[in-house]
């Protein structure tokens, strides 16, 4: 049975993963800061056999000792401070976390002896191409980041390749696009449109905030991208893809969708007022990936289009609502 370790286990992403890889016959492991929350004691419920071990992606002797015990065949790195509006708040913490956490984790690998055994998946982000230099992005593309993330994720990306070179790591980045669904955040604008359509549609508020409503993004369905990511470590050879839908659709796209499945008659105005302090000092325009390589290499391809994508967070969002 193989094992697989993850950080940042009890987030979207690692919701997903879990349970591809427990249906899958893995053994999986997941990384926690120890510190109780709704949204871990919903994990541990949903996944009874999912083994959680305390850590941190600050603390380097927590990760070493870890990757000691539990001898991973996989480890996937998810964990960071992954909210792009956060990091321009909290950039010291961001590059602690989601940059130099990914530098600890491969050092204790290495330090572990199990630099030729474990297989090492880092989840990069579109976010780094921030100032795009071409369209559409592929792995080729010119990094100009926009943002104390984008900025942290690029040295993560380049540390991942740093120790596939160096000491010949087993080291794969998925340069992934937006990807949504279910379980994700309250604090993303895709789930707080969703949710606030959810709450309008049952008569619990009249209207939310939202910042700019132009930004276009290229928006995929988590439980696709993940499975790239058990793909990438199916290979026999490490190397770094671009994981997106190669479709883009504004902001507020996603608003005038998420009230055509909510049912709700008239325009984004109706429904939505703008807020100039959610508004980023420094904004990504346009993003929209070319993964072909992932296509070609992998034979990935997203299976959930934009139109359900939205469908899928507005009804689990109904459901929730409806039970409050």
């Amino acid at each position: 049975m193989k094992k697989a370790l993850i950080t940042g286990i009890t987030g979207q992403d690692g919701h997903h993963l879990t349970k591809l890889l427990l249906d899958k016959g893995y053994e999986v492991y997941g990384i926690i800061n120890g510190q109780r929350s709704s949204r871990l004691e919903n994990f541990s419920r949903e996944f009874p056999s999912a083994n959680l071990l305390n850590g941190d992606l600050t603390d380097f002797s927590s990760l070493l000792q870890i990757v000691d015990q539990v001898g991973p065949d996989e480890i996937y790195n998810l964990g960071a401070i992954s909210f792009v509006g956060l990091s321009f708040k909290q950039p010291e913490l961001t590059a602690n976390v989601t940059g130099l956490g990914t530098l600890r984790m491969l050092e204790a690998i290495r330090k572990s002896g199990m630099q030729n055994q474990v297989r090492f998946y880092q989840a990069s982000s579109s976010e780094m191409f921030g100032k795009v230099r071409e369209t559409p992005q592929n792995e080729l593309t010119a990094f100009h980041p926009r943002s104390p993330y984008g900025v942290a994720k690029t040295f993560a990306h380049y540390t991942s390749l740093n120790y596939r070179e160096a000491y010949g790591m087993h080291s794969s980045s998925g340069i992934l696009f937006n990807h949504e669904g279910e379980y994700r955040g309250h604090e993303f604008v895709t789930r707080k449109i969703t949710s606030n359509v959810a709450k309008i549609k049952l008569g619990k508020i009249a209207k939310f905030s939202l910042g700019d409503l132009t930004p276009k993004r290229d928006w995929g369905y988590a439980g696709d991208y993940v499975e790239a990511m058990w793909l990438m470590l199916q290979q026999d050879k490490p190397d770094d893809y671009v994981i997106a839908t190669g479709q883009i659709h504004t902001v507020r796209e996603f608003v005038e969708k998420s009230l055509e499945v909510a049912g709700l008659e008239g325009g984004v105005e109706d429904y939505v007022e703008f807020d100039t302090n959610m508004v980023r000092p420094s904004e990504v325009d346009l993003l929209i990936g070319d993964a072909a390589k992932a296509k070609a290499k992998l034979g990935w391809t997203p299976k959930v289009g934009f139109d359900q994508l939205v469908q899928i967070m507005v009804e689990n969002d109904l459901n929730i609502e409806s039970k409050r």
